[in-house]
């Protein structure tokens, strides 16, 4: 995790419109709804998306190199392209915490009440999770935030060995993800969401929040009730920027010093599936 930390991208002339003016709000009410992902979703999943598909990979300068050659017949099974394994070597070792996506990653220390601050909002774990008695039980423990951007790799795995119980979806809007939105809304306890508690073998009760964005209609978990298996595919996003929400408890993990120092400096850390970005705290009693 020697990467070099890299500032949020800049935000383009129409989400500044859309976010920094009355008129660009009163249309964002039309465009978060998702009603309009639901649409451009089945869009994206018909053979009539077929022709975006060279220019995504274009402009995102996205390198194939990494991935598995296939036919793709729409947009989203583009986006939703299978990682060549190697390209993406999951760290085996039971001590290692792993990131569970490709992303750019921001840490923070949860404090009493358990508000987070993200850019210039705030909000807590409770609002997050829609349940204060699981949020309590994170106070002072650890919040990691992975944002994927359109061209990272957009599915997910378990960070390590454990069961877990049915998903908990939690309906809202679609606002995108984006550095802009997060200064002007509380994105994360706005927006669609859904979220499970992972008890794993070596880092206590996870919980994971998968975050829906702007045109990202449709989060793909593909388990219920069930045990799993560190490196396992979790699951995917379609279309769109996305988030992942990690917390974990306190005297569980240690994680790098940096981390928390970069993004209290507003800049992000790039990060690849399966890399190790802590370590199992070890408590002497």
């Amino acid at each position: 995790m020697a990467r070099k930390s890299i500032k949020p991208e800049k935000d383009g002339v129409t989400l500044r419109f859309l976010y920094g003016t009355l008129i660009g709000r009163s249309i964002l009410k039309i465009l978060a709804e998702p009603k309009l992902s639901a649409v451009a979703g089945k869009f994206m999943d018909s053979k009539y998306s077929k022709f975006i598909i060279p220019y995504f990979i274009s402009n995102n300068n996205i390198n194939m190199q990494e991935y598995m050659k296939e036919d793709y017949s729409c947009f989203n099974d583009c986006f939703t392209r299978r990682v060549i394994p190697e390209c993406r070597k999951i760290s085996m070792d039971d001590n290692d915490f792993i990131s569970p996506c490709d992303g750019l990653l921001s840490a923070y220390k949860i404090n009493k009440e358990t508000v987070v601050p993200v850019k210039r909002s705030s909000y807590t774990i409770g609002e997050l999770l829609v349940n204060d008695e699981v949020a309590r039980e994170y106070n002072d423990g650890i919040c990691l935030v992975f944002r994927l951007c359109v061209n990272n790799y957009h599915r997910y795995c378990y960070l390590d060995n454990g069961t877990k119980d049915d998903n908990h979806f939690i309906p809202g809007v679609l606002h995108t993800v984006r550095p802009i939105a997060l200064k002007k809304r509380k994105v994360f306890v706005e927006n669609s969401r859904e979220y499970t508690l992972l008890r794993t073998e070596n880092f206590g009760t996870v919980a994971q929040i998968e975050v829906g964005a702007m045109l990202v209609g449709k989060i793909d978990n593909y388990h219920k009730k069930c045990t799993f298996k560190r490196g396992e595919e979790k699951g995917k996003f379609l279309y769109g920027g996305s988030t992942i929400i990690l917390l974990v408890k306190k005297n569980r993990v240690t994680f790098p010093k940096y981390l928390f120092e970069e993004t209290e400096k507003g800049m992000e850390v790039p990060v690849k599936m399966g890399e190790k970005i802590g370590i199992k705290k070890i408590v002497v009693s």
